[in-house]
């Protein structure tokens, strides 16, 4: 999907809260606002919003010299993440459908986006982890079911740090020996490196291997000769995310979205109300044979 007009403010606020992650002088935060908002003003808007965020962020770096200015909130999210696992494991292993009940837990955990809001505050997860059942959910769990029992490999497309700590109450559901899950290559916002996949538990349960990119999102083009090997050989990929669904939401393959609608051009685009939870199939591998 292409980068919509109302994303430009959401990119301006991103760059002033990573400034003010890293500064606390306010002529750093002026001089790295009005740089990253030149920027903007000549970014090709065909593109789509994650990749226009990895060349902000990367003049972010660059002006502030900080490789990863959300590196110390990112640490602060997998503990919290990590506090909770146990009573949500025990939520899961109680549930009537322990699949539902962790794909509903994981899409919850997509609230920890600081490219949404980085004033995001740990009370804000809990609620949200609190709220999973009362949320608006829009999706296909048998549909889903289905496509994980014919698998032969299986790619999880990860996405936020803490959030990875939620997904892997989704991946334990999952056939582990025909999984490998992906984390980005480089810093960018609070997505999630090997580190985190690390922290979270995850390589101790399945191969965990990086794209190679530091877009937020999957730009394929971007990616690693042996990520993108992964993700052709794939015969089902679950994608976590806004990010993800931006950039593979016009890809044809059989990918599954799982993602919370957290800002109106996202929501607008797949006609359903903000902060509405979703669990939907992207275009159909075949697709191209049937044009």
């Amino acid at each position: 999907m292409r980068t919509a007009l109302d994303c430009i403010p959401c990119f301006a606020r991103q760059a002033l809260e990573a400034a003010r992650f890293v500064s606390d002088e306010p002529a750093v935060h002026e001089r790295v606002l009005r740089d990253v908002m030149h920027r903007v003003a000549e970014m090709d808007l065909r593109k789509s919003p994650p990749v226009v965020a990895k060349h902000i962020h990367a003049e972010l770096r660059e002006l502030t010299g900080v490789a990863d200015p959300y590196r110390e909130i990112k640490d602060r999210f997998n503990r919290l993440a990590l506090r909770m696992l146990g009573d949500l494991e025990r939520q899961v292993a109680k549930a009537e459908d322990p699949l539902a009940m962790a794909v509903r837990l994981a899409i919850a955990g997509n609230v920890i986006d600081l490219g949404v809001d980085g004033t995001l505050s740990e009370d804000d997860i809990r609620r949200a982890i609190d709220n999973t059942l009362h949320e608006p959910f829009v999706g296909e769990i048998e549909a889903l079911r289905d496509a994980i029992a014919r698998a032969e490999r299986i790619v999880v497309l990860l996405d936020n740090v803490g959030e990875i700590v939620f997904d892997r109450l989704l991946i334990e559901q999952l056939p582990l020996d025909r999984v490998t899950a992906a984390v980005r290559g480089r810093p960018i916002l609070n997505d999630a490196l090997l580190a985190d996949a690390e922290t979270a538990g995850i390589t101790g349960l399945v191969p965990v291997i990086d794209n190679g990119s530091d877009v937020p999102g999957t730009l394929l083009s971007d990616c690693s000769d042996a990520f993108r090997q992964a993700f052709d050989d794939a015969d089902l990929i679950i994608a976590k995310g806004q990010g993800n669904f931006e950039t593979l939401s016009d890809h044809p393959a059989n990918i599954w979205f799982l993602f919370k609608a957290k800002c109106p051009v996202i929501a607008g685009h797949v006609g359903l109300p903000v902060g509405t939870h979703i669990c939907r199939p992207g275009i159909p591998s075949d697709a191209l044979r049937r044009t």
